[in-house]
């Protein structure tokens, strides 16, 4: 699995911008917390590319970028939680999970169906 960074709005307008030409999933991490801790490796884990579909995941340290953070939630009308991941399609959030619900299968389940 290859994260892409988000360390700035510019970071995050490119990924709402790519979202229009294929999903992204954006991973908001707290680097203080055991159990985003522990749902970031669950996600990693499970990963299979070939699932995915050409999903790509981009990666926020929250403590690092709250304000980024806020924008996201913001930005996508969705309440901030931690840790949190969030379905972008087309520039809107599609599904979302946090915590201990973040698991691959049911990302990949609400993944949009794209034709060709």
């Amino acid at each position: 699995m290859k994260w892409n960074t988000i360390h700035s709005a510019a970071d995050l307008e490119a990924a709402k911008q790519a979202s229009h030409q294929q999903p992204v999933l954006i991973f908001k991490h707290s680097t203080r917390c055991s159990i985003s801790a522990a749902a970031l490796s669950r996600l990693e884990r499970h990963w299979d590319d070939d699932r995915a579909k050409g999903l790509v995941p981009y990666f926020l340290d929250l403590i690092a970028y709250r304000p980024i953070s806020n924008q996201i939630a913001q930005d996508f009308g969705v309440w901030h939680e931690s840790p949190q991941v969030l379905l972008i399609y087309r520039g809107e959030c599609i599904y979302n999970a946090s915590h201990f619900d973040i698991a691959f299968d049911d990302i990949i389940e609400h993944l949009p169906k794209i034709s060709a």
